[in-house]
């Protein structure tokens, strides 16, 4: 027997019994198909809201919520939202809600200035300590030290002297190593830095600085780095004009001086006037009263070289150099350059301290992690003390020769540092664009250049094997500029010619000049279908007389104008297709066709062009001579009349050059 429920369709008016499941009602989810459906599951999220709101409650029933901690925030000229919420240990978000409060919207990453972020400070509760930008290199350079750190040091001595009077012969005779065959035209073409160990046991520090005359910023360097420095003079040659810059260098820097009159073994050699010569330059040898050793030495037959170490050490026992080796390690970039297989390669001189593998160094606007120290043998180093140059792997650019350098504690520290030097650097190089455009524009207002308003550029690409001689190259290239013509350096860096240097040139329409460098195969081919031309260098004064040659060929000729004759017009005839045509004597020298002419009347010059016609009778002539008559036409030019007076002269245009 049925039931009326049975007939439904579903069931749907029968009331469920106890035993049966229930039926799903709605969407199935995650939640209803694990959970038990007689509770409701609640979020994370839900549960800590009201985690949140008990325990402020309970904190509102202790009698007020907890004391805010106010915090001492160390202000920066500007600063990052990020950065800000952190020092005040605050929420990003809070700060972000905030901004927006003021009707300002910011992003975490915004940069704020000073001024805002104060105002968010002291809103928040928190005292502010503003400091400068600058400020971030305080303390960089250490402590001075205390005489009971003090231990004594080898002495660093810089050699000095002009091209070929026999330097680097001189300290390949100290080392007993050859480096003059590797030098290309014999000269040396950068900073190099030895110790050398004496049989005595001492050691001395040698700086190696080029002879030739575009290295003297580098010179320079190399005696503010110095302690004693040896003026070589070959006793042939005598004071030459880089000897009187190596005296200027040493006495600006302090530095005592030791004379080493070389080549005494030459038939010609006279030690004596060397010594007689410097007495002009303020520097007195002691044979003849004064206080500078002088030592004769032959740098070929290996003679004086005793003694002249002997001078050395003498001379350092009485500047008593003393330096802390228990410090953080600081000093002087000599050299840097870089390397196709390892990077950056930088020759530094330790001042102060101990270098060490692994340290964190900042020099100049580089940094980076000391992964290697090689000594000039090439032989690896797990530390170096004071007045040990050293080669140092790691970092990450090449830095300026006459950089400073200095251990600093973390990688945060020197980003810092590095940052605010690569900034006010940036700054700087704006300063002087805006400087040189303002100057320009001032040379245009007052009528230009003496070359008739515009200086011609000539722009290069430089690739060079280390960062001194592309810094003297260009300064050489520079003091080439005049006026009228100026070499422009576009791109100057170390290291091989690349397809990207192609392009830059190209673009710049520049050549490159390679110093010591190559370019690989994909930039050759590049620029034999860019047409790009490269010049390969290795003696600096061969590149600089070519970058001359250039420049010359770039000047206007020089106009030079001879004066041929005078001619006197007697009577003017109208020519149907000639025109006016005067007939003239000439009163002086001759009148020449083709010739530059000036038609003065009352001796004052009111047209100046050429002679198109100069006849005798009805024939056209050459030229006509003194007390002769002929016919005169001008080109393009018919106002002339009876007693005007016609100049004749000649116009040459001479090549210039520079000097």
């Amino acid at each position: 027997m049925k039931t009326a429920g049975d007939d439904a369709p579903g069931g749907a008016d029968r009331p469920a019994r106890k035993d049966e499941p229930k039926r799903r009602q709605g969407r199935l989810t995650v939640s209803a198909a694990l959970g038990d459906d007689d509770e409701k599951q609640r979020s994370y999220a839900a549960v800590k809201r009201a985690r949140e709101r008990e325990r402020e409650r309970r904190l509102k029933m202790a009698g007020g919520g907890a004391e805010k901690v106010s915090r001492e925030v160390v202000l920066p000229e500007s600063i990052t939202v990020a950065d800000l919420a952190n020092r005040m240990s605050e929420r990003q978000a809070d700060v972000v809600k905030f901004m927006m409060q003021q009707g300002e919207l910011v992003r975490s990453t915004d940069v704020l200035d000073a001024d805002t972020a104060q105002l968010i400070v002291e809103e928040f509760g928190h005292t502010v300590k503003r400091v400068a930008e600058s400020d971030v290199e305080i303390g960089l350079e250490g402590h001075e030290d205390i005489d009971d750190h003090l231990e004594p040091r080898p002495p660093v001595v810089t050699v000095m002297g002009h091209v070929d009077h026999g330097k680097t012969s001189l300290l390949d005779a100290l080392r007993q190593t050859d480096v003059v065959s590797g030098e290309a035209g014999g000269i040396t073409q950068h900073i190099g830095a030895y110790q050398v160990q004496l049989k005595s046991g001492e050691k001395i520090t040698f700086l190696d600085t080029p002879g030739h005359a575009a290295f003297s910023s580098m010179r320079a360097r190399g005696a503010n780095a110095t302690d004693i420095v040896i003026l070589v003079v070959a006793a042939d040659d005598g004071v030459m004009p880089q000897t009187i810059e190596a005296i200027q260098h040493a006495k600006a820097a302090g530095a005592p001086i030791i004379v080493a009159v070389n080549k005494v073994d030459k038939h010609d050699a006279d030690p004596n006037k060397v010594l007689t010569q410097l007495l002009q330059y303020d520097v007195q040898v002691e044979a003849m009263g004064g206080e500078t050793p002088a030592v004769s030495v032959s740098a070929l037959k290996k003679t004086g070289l005793d003694e002249l170490t002997a001078t050395i050490s003498a001379l350092a026992e009485i500047l008593e150099l003393k330096a802390n080796p228990d410090r953080d390690a600081d000093g002087v970039v000599i050299e840097s350059k870089l390397d196709k297989g390892r990077g950056s390669v930088a020759t530094v001189l330790v001042n102060r301290g101990t270098l060490s593998k692994g340290d964190i160094i900042v020099a100049g606007a580089q940094w980076g992690r000391v992964k290697a120290l090689n000594n000039e043998r090439g032989q690896s180093l797990e530390t170096a003390g004071p007045a040990t140059p050293v080669e140092i792997l790691g970092l990450d650019g090449s830095p300026d020769p006459g950089d400073a350098f200095v251990v600093v504690d973390s990688e945060a520290r020197a980003r810092e540092i590095i940052d605010y030097r690569v900034r006010t650097k940036r700054n700087k190089s704006g300063a002087g664009m805006r400087t040189s455009l303002d100057q320009m524009l001032a040379r245009l207002k007052e009528g230009g250049t003496a070359a008739g308003g515009q200086t011609k550029e000539a722009a290069f690409i430089l690739k060079g094997d280390v960062q001194g001689s592309v810094e003297a190259i260009t300064q050489a290239l520079e003091k080439l500029s005049t006026d009228e013509v100026r070499a422009r350096v576009v791109l100057g860096a170390v290291g091989g010619i690349s397809e990207s240097d192609v392009q830059l040139a190209a673009g710049a329409n520049a050549p490159i000049i390679a110093f010591n460098v190559r370019a690989n195969k994909q930039a050759r081919d590049l620029a034999e279908r860019e047409g790009v031309e490269i010049r390969y260098y290795s003696i600096i004064y061969n590149l600089i007389d070519d970058v001359k040659g250039v420049l010359s060929g770039m000047l206007a000729p020089e106009r030079r104008e001879t004066f041929l004759g005078y001619a006197e017009i007697l009577q003017v005839f109208s020519i149907s297709k000639a025109g006016k045509v005067a007939g003239c004597r000439v009163s002086e020298g001759i009148v020449r066709r083709g010739s530059g002419v000036r038609l003065l009347r009352d001796n004052v010059v009111i047209h100046e062009g050429t002679l198109s016609t100069l006849k005798r009778f009805k024939d056209e002539v050459p030229e006509v001579k003194q007390g002769m008559e002929c016919g005169m036409a001008f080109l393009n030019y018919q106002d002339i009349r009876e007693g005007d007076q016609i100049e004749c002269f000649q116009v040459e245009l001479i090549e210039r050059k520079l000097d």
